[in-house]
């Protein structure tokens, strides 16, 4: 399935990978409540994305404004809102959300697996010796790569789930982008 065009995004400063001046800053997204499970994808594809699944539509428009994040919503009047730098999520499905998302708005700017799912924190590589007394005896036996978050602290490492989540991601990039 082929999505509209990029004028899914709404709002008076368009994020557009055609606009320069707009890609000179950091491309930062929050989701809202209805979009927890694209947050998380993104994240792990390397998107900064904040997601609030509490916050009125209020809430979510001035925290988007005042930290330049272009919101991600499958709200259509929220989408529409005056100075607002949004982007109306059309699909249900995940694999088409994150491809309306990297039609608009382009490849990911930070690696696969570079952010913590959780928070949304960046990730930095620390030795075995610094994680030994919080991971289990048989990951530290069998595991040589870690990542702490710099956000939440939570510690990562390539265990077996690795690789159903990039079977996932290879679904997402299979998908060839819509320049129209």
């Amino acid at each position: 399935m082929r999505h509209p065009p990029r004028s899914n995004l709404c709002g008076t400063a368009k994020y557009e990978k055609s606009n320069p001046t707009m890609n000179d800053e950091p491309l930062r997204l929050l989701a809202d409540g209805m979009l927890g499970r694209l947050a998380k994808w993104l994240r792990l594809l390397g998107y900064d994305t904040a997601y609030d699944n509490t916050a009125a539509d209020p809430e979510l428009a001035r925290r988007a404004r005042l930290e330049g994040r272009v919101l991600l919503t499958r709200d259509h009047q929220l989408s529409n809102r005056r100075g607002l730098r949004a982007l109306l999520i059309r699909s249900e499905r995940l694999e088409e959300q994150v491809q309306e998302v990297q039609d608009a708005l382009g490849p990911p700017p930070r690696p696969p697996f570079s952010r913590c799912a959780v928070c949304n924190g960046v990730l930095e590589p620390v030795s075995p010796a610094e994680v030994a007394d919080r991971v289990p005896p048989y990951v530290l036996k069998t595991q040589s790569e870690f990542h702490r978050c710099l956000g939440c602290d939570r510690i990562y490492w390539p265990g077996s789930h690795l690789e159903g989540m990039r079977n996932q991601m290879e679904k997402f990039e299979t998908w060839e982008p819509n320049d129209s």
